[in-house]
């Protein structure tokens, strides 16, 4: 049974991630970290998401819990989840990260950290979308240059990061594919005359509005014809899912930096 510890337990995603441990299969909520100044530090996390007492009181600080979990999983903000990173290499435990908007050097930061423990680090942790980007690998070698790519994402209206991480991604999975560096080759939005589309350039265009969960789209057009590979997902609980399917998957190393693809076994 692998003992899993949430933080940002009594926020929007805590709560929902909460509920996929609920429904999985051996795995148990052992540990829930809250803000360390709320004033529900103590109260049952059960009872803070509507599922009764469970017997897991809420606490501040994961060091307040270090014997009690196994797998953390995180959802949080940039600066809250290398805190913790640090902490789980340091204390040998296992660590899945959702959260999104990292720097080049911080996602390294992240890759180091498989060396003293296992970390899962993905910018999407949906089944779905990680089929995606499989599929997105073949139709970029299939079709080739000859086709103009654009990468269109729509998030709900409190999204921080732009584009989000699993967009660019997407377009990392097709520029690779290509033999191109999306550092050089992507542009993001457009406006006023900014000439003719150049050859090998992957367009990013971001929609933020309302409760959009998240949709993505890849498009590849040429002349003739246009192909689209979409995700729409409808509700958070299938990135909690993934996220507790991967928590449940690193029970079985002990060290390396693996993303959802390794846990879904598509590489």
């Amino acid at each position: 049974m692998t003992r899993i510890a949430i933080t940002g337990a009594a926020g929007r995603m805590g709560k929902i991630l909460i509920e996929a441990v609920f429904a999985a299969d051996n795995v148990e909520l052992t540990a829930a970290i809250i803000n360390p100044n709320s004033s529900l530090i103590g109260a049952d996390i059960g009872e803070l998401v509507g599922a009764g007492k469970i017997g897991v009181p809420a606490v501040g600080n994961l060091s307040d819990v270090t014997d009690q979990f196994d797998v953390l999983i995180d959802f949080t903000t940039i600066e809250l989840t290398l805190e913790n990173l640090e902490f789980c290499r340091q204390q040998g435990k296992k660590i899945v990260i959702g959260t999104t908007g990292f720097t080049a050097e911080q996602k390294q930061l992240i890759a180091d950290a498989g060396q003293n423990t296992a970390v899962v680090f993905a910018p999407n942790m949906s089944v779905g979308v990680n089929l995606c980007f499989r599929l997105l690998a073949l139709a970029a070698e299939v079709l080739g240059d000859g086709y103009d790519v654009e990468v269109i994402e729509a998030h709900h209206r409190h999204k921080v990061d732009s584009p989000s991480g699993t967009a660019l991604r997407l377009g990392e999975v097709v520029a690779e594919a290509l033999g191109r560096d999306l550092d050089e080759c992507a542009v993001y939005g457009r406006e006023g005359q900014i000439g003719p589309r150049t050859d090998k350039e992957i367009g990013f265009e971001t929609i933020r509005a309302g409760d959009v969960v998240g949709e993505h789209t890849v498009l590849f057009a040429t002349e003739g014809e246009r192909i689209e590979i979409t995700h729409k997902a409808s509700s958070r609980m299938t990135f909690a899912k993934g996220a507790v399917r991967a928590a449940a998957w690193l029970q079985k190393h002990d060290t390396g930096s693996y993303d959802m693809q390794d846990v879904l076994e598509l590489r």
